[in-house]
C-alpha cells in the first residue's frame, strides 16, 4: 500500500533535501534534513544532561575503562563482528575528497566563518550519517559530479601532480606500503571496514592506496578477511591512537587525507589533543582531516541513565565502550591547536522517523574538514 501522497506522478524526494515545514507530513520519510531545534527543546535537552551527569563513576572503575578499552572493544567485535554498522556508501556526498580524481589541495579552501548546520549541496545527497547506538539509520545518495571542464582541468592537474611525485618518489627512493601510490588516505578506526571498502569499491584510480587501523585485532582481522581486501591497494594494521610515540607503517607529510568517524569521541577526552597534533603530523601540507562524530544533546547522549556519566559530557556504555559529546567550538580549537585550517566545521541536526512505531529521534552529528596549511616556497618538498 502506497503512503500518503504516494500516488500517480509521485516521487521521493531525495535525500539531503528533506525539509519538514509541514507538521503534518512527519511520518511521510525516515529522516528529515536541517531540523530547527525550539528553545524548549533545547532546554529539555540540557536538563536530561544535568539530570544524567549528576552521578560520576567512581575514579578506581573510570580507571579500569581506560586500561581495559582494548578488551572492551575486542568483545565488541567478537560478538557483533561485521553486522553492526552499514557501509558508508554515503562519503561521497558528505566527502567528496574520497571519491576518484580528487585533488584535495586544490579543491579544499579555508572558511574565514562557519556555518551553524550542514547545507544542502548543489547535488542532493544524505545529509548525514550515524554512528554506533540504538534506532540509528544510514542512507545513501547520490555522489556529486563536477562539471565536465572542471572535470577536464582537474584530471590535468592531477596528470601533472603525478609526474611530479613520480619524480620525487625515485629521488627519496622510500620503501613503505603503498609507497608507489600518488593519493594515500589513512581511515583511523576503521572497524569492520564500513568506510574502507566503500572507498575502494568507489574510487579505483590505481594511484590510490588506503591504509586503515584500529584500536581491536579483531576489527583488523575482520578487514583482513573481507573478500575484497586486497594488499595491493590497502594496508590494515593494529594501532593505539593514544599512544603517540607508537609508529605508523608510513612517514610524515605523506598523507593526503585522514579519515575519522565516530572515532575522537571514543578517546578519553584529555588525549584528544595530542592524538590530532600527530595525525596532523602524517598529512602533506594541503592534506586533509575529515571528521563526523558525536555532537552536544544528540539522542545518544540524552539517552544515557545516572551513574554512566565519567565527566561532563562523556560516558560509558553497558558494554565498557566511552563515548564523548562535542560542541563545534571545542572541535575547532584541537584542530586549530594543532595548526590546521578551518575548511568546514558543521552541525547536523537530523529527525530520524520509525514510521512503524510512530516514534521520532533527533540526532546531533558535527562534521568538519580541516587542512594542513601550504608550506612556503623554498621549504623542503613533502612526499609524493
Amino acid at each position: 500500500m502506497a503512503a500518503p501522497g504516494e500516488g500517480e506522478g509521485w516521487r521521493r524526494a531525495p535525500f539531503g533535501s528533506r525539509f519538514l515545514t509541514d507538521p503534518a507530513r512527519l511520518f511521510q520519510h525516515n529522516a528529515w534534513d536541517n531540523v530547527e531545534w525550539s528553545e524548549e527543546q533545547e532546554a529539555a535537552a540540557q536538563r536530561k544532561v544535568q539530570e544524567n551527569s549528576v552521578q560520576f563513576v567512581p575514579p578506581d572503575q573510570q580507571e579500569a575503562y581506560e586500561v581495559n578499552a582494548n578488551q572492551y572493544w575486542n568483545e565488541f567485535y567478537k560478538t557483533h563482528e561485521n553486522g553492526f554498522f552499514k557501509d558508508r556508501h554515503w562519503l561521497f556526498t558528505e566527502f567528496p575528497e574520497l571519491a576518484p580524481n580528487q585533488n584535495v589541495g586544490q579543491d579544499a579552501k579555508p572558511l574565514s566563518e562557519d556555518s551553524g548546520t550542514v547545507q544542502q549541496s548543489k547535488t542532493p545527497g544524505p545529509g548525514g550519517c550515524c554512528g554506533p547506538g540504538p534506532g540509528l539509520v544510514e542512507e545513501t545518495g547520490p555522489s556529486e559530479h563536477l562539471p565536465d571542464s572542471e572535470t577536464s582541468s582537474c584530471r590535468w592537474l592531477t596528470q601533472v601532480e603525478t609526474v611530479s611525485r613520480n619524480l620525487e618518489a625515485a629521488e627519496l627512493n622510500e620503501d613503505f606500503p603503498g609507497s608507489s601510490a600518488t593519493y594515500r588516505i589513512l581511515e583511523v578506526g576503521c572497524g569492520a571496514g564500513n568506510t574502507v571498502f566503500p572507498i575502494l569499491q568507489t574510487n579505483n584510480d590505481p594511484d590510490l592506496f588506503v591504509y586503515c587501523c584500529d584500536f581491536s585485532s579483531r576489527a583488523v582481522d575482520l578487514v583482513k578477511a573481507h573478500p575484497e581486501y586486497d594488499a595491493s591497494r590497502c594496508f590494515a594494521f593494529v594501532h593505539d591512537l593514544c599512544d603517540t610515540q607508537a609508529p605508523f607503517p608510513v612517514p610524515d607529510e605523506s598523507l593526503d587525507v585522514v579519515v575519522l568517524i565516530f572515532v575522537l569521541s571514543a578517546l578519553l577526552p584529555e588525549k584528544t589533543q595530542s592524538v590530532i597534533q600527530r595525525l596532523s603530523q602524517l598529512l602533506k601540507p594541503g592534506g586533509l582531516i575529515l571528521l563526523r562524530d558525536y555532537g552536544r544533546y544528540d539522542l545518544a547522549q540524552l539517552r544515557f541513565k545516572k551513574g554512566q556519566c565519567l565527566a561532563d559530557n562523556f560516558y560509558v556504555r553497558g558494554d565498557g565502550t566511552r563515548v564523548y559529546f562535542f560542541t563545534q567550538g571545542e572541535l575547532d580549537l584541537l584542530f586549530s591547536t594543532a595548526g590546521l585550517e578551518k575548511v568546514q566545521n558543521l552541525v547536523d541536526r537530523r529527525l530520524q522517523v520509525n514510521r512503524g512505531k510512530q516514534v521520532t529521534m533527533y540526532r546531533v552529528w558535527i562534521q568538519c574538514k580541516y587542512r594542513k596549511p601550504l608550506r612556503p616556497r623554498g621549504d623542503r618538498e613533502t612526499h609524493p
